[in-house]
Parts: C-alpha cells; structure tokens; sequence
C-alpha cells in the first residue's frame, strides 16, 4: 500500500485525529496524528490487515521549539511497505500514550525519549531513566537544556 493511500484510509478511519500527510522526497512520508487517539491508531496501523504494521523500527524525538514530536517508524514485514507516524505534543504538557503493549521494542525507545526529551508515555509499565542517573535534572536534547555544572560534587562536563 502507498503512503498516500495509508493515509486516506486512516483519515477516513479517524478524521480529525489524523491532521496531515507530507510527502516530501528525499525524506520518507509521514502522517501527523493527535495525541488523544494515538493508541487507537497505532492499534489500528498492527492489527487491519491491510496495513499489518508488525514491525515499530524505531521511535524519534525531536524539540520544535513549543512543541516536541515523537516519530514511529512502522514496517509490515507481510505487506512490505512503511510509513512513520508524528505526534506533536506542546512542551509544557508532552503526554502521549505509550504503545510497548503493541510493540515490545517501544519499550525502550518510549524511555529513551522521555530520558533525553521528557516525552512521558502514558501507560507505560516502567517510564524511568534509561541513559542518564535516576535524579539527573532536565532533558539533554531539548534546545532549552541547562548542562549543570556538576553532579553529586563532580564537575560537569569533564
């Protein structure tokens, strides 16, 4: 199936909830979606057989400045085509509904982009830390990050 054609069945599907289609080569198509029905989307994109997304590749995180985007990347191993999903949240309320009950490789992208973005995915059975200490303070990717000076008396960076 075509991108185009994925995302006219989904906004037919879900409406409103599915917001835009960019088709814009040399990058990839992508389909932005609403937070709100996310999981509803996702669970659509792996379960309808004609999309049979079986494989989550990878999720990303980006800072757009007021807002921060998560990106998932899908792939049908049956159907052999792709598409990635954004879901653009404001910065000062980044909530998204975790999908690693969907896809278990979510797991540790969903924690990795709340360690590094602090994206929080709701629904998610263990959203700690994944690449900095536990109390680290703040999110090392986003454009507005404070690198500390130190940490627990070590000076920071080296």
């Amino acid at each position: 199936m075509e991108a185009q054609a994925i995302y006219d069945k989904l906004k037919e599907k879900f409406g409103d909830e599915i917001t835009e289609f960019v088709n814009e080569p040399p990058s990839d198509p992508y389909i932005i979606a609403k937070a709100e029905k996310f999981f509803e989307i996702a669970k659509t994109l792996r379960d309808e057989e004609d999309f049979s997304f079986d494989f989550l590749t990878c999720i990303s995180s980006l800072d757009l400045g007021e807002n921060l985007a998560a990106v998932y990347h899908l792939y049908s191993l049956t159907r052999k085509h792709r598409i990635a999903i954004k879901v653009v949240v404001p910065k000062d309320n980044p909530k998204i509904p975790s999908v690693e009950s969907l896809w278990r490789a979510a797991d540790w992208h969903e924690r990795e982009a709340y360690d590094m973005m602090g994206i929080e995915f709701e629904g998610h059975h263990n959203l700690i830390r994944i690449l900095t200490p536990y109390d680290w303070e703040g999110h090392p990717l986003r454009k507005d990050y404070q690198e500390p000076e130190e940490y627990h008396g070590i000076k920071v960076p080296f």
